[in-house]
């Protein structure tokens, strides 16, 4: 793995920046509470030619130098999709939520699940929201997820759907362990509006919290090969 970037991050309605330099990054999958629900996903994917998951949930560590804050990000291929994701940060012995992308290969996805993941940025919003008491200290229920692409709504629900930040962090040390430092935790996403991946070109996150707070993120897709041919 190479070195992370350091970011710098703003958190809502404070004025002091976060640095954030992961060394660890976790992306989950398969986080869904319901287990029905869990297993109509493991099929949709199926019948898209992605092979099931070892475990559920699933845990897999990349190179954190994936995360970025910007607003363009490079991707080869023309079959590649994001999603709106709750993301557990820790910076400094403190923990924010903030809202990402899982950007994903969805052809090399149907061998190779990790090395698909593995093979795309993972955007962050440069806003989160700080969690005093750990992963658990929001209303998590209360908080509504959406996405767009290409301006079309992709993604609509609450995170009542998924597990809870607590659980899935436990989940994801006894899994992956913990060697402390800075991480980012992504902790899975809702089911897609029509069930099918869409390799759209921009991507709008966001989340609303029980208390009015929103975060978001924007960022569009280029060709990692035409972008390096005018470099």
């Amino acid at each position: 793995m190479t070195g992370a970037t350091a970011l710098t991050l703003r958190v809502a309605g404070a004025d002091a920046p976060v640095r954030l330099t992961p060394r660890r990054l976790i992306v989950a999958g398969y986080t869904g509470r319901d287990e029905a629900v869990v297993r109509a996903h493991i099929e949709e994917l199926a019948a898209a030619g992605i092979p099931p998951p070892p475990t559920v949930p699933t845990f897999y560590p990349l190179d954190p130098a994936l995360v970025t804050t910007a607003y363009e990000v490079a991707v080869t291929g023309t079959n590649t999709s994001g999603e709106v994701e709750p993301v557990l940060i820790r910076a400094a012995g403190r923990w924010y939520l903030g809202v990402g992308s899982d950007h994903t290969d969805r052809d090399l996805e149907r061998v190779d699940i990790a090395g698909a993941k593995a093979t795309c940025p993972k955007p962050v919003g440069g806003e989160v929201v700080a969690l005093p008491d750990g992963p658990d200290s929001l209303d998590w229920d209360g908080i509504a997820a959406a996405s767009e692409v290409d301006a079309v709504p992709y993604q609509a629900g609450r995170l009542s759907a998924l597990r809870t930040p607590g659980d899935l962090w436990r989940r994801a040390v006894a899994a992956t362990g913990d060697p402390g430092g800075d991480l980012v935790l992504f902790g899975g996403t809702l089911p897609l509006l029509d069930g099918h991946f869409v390799p759209g070109r921009t991507w709008w996150l966001r989340l609303d919290l029980p208390d009015g707070r929103r975060l978001t993120h924007t960022y569009t897709t280029s060709d990692r090969h035409t972008t390096s041919d005018r470099s």
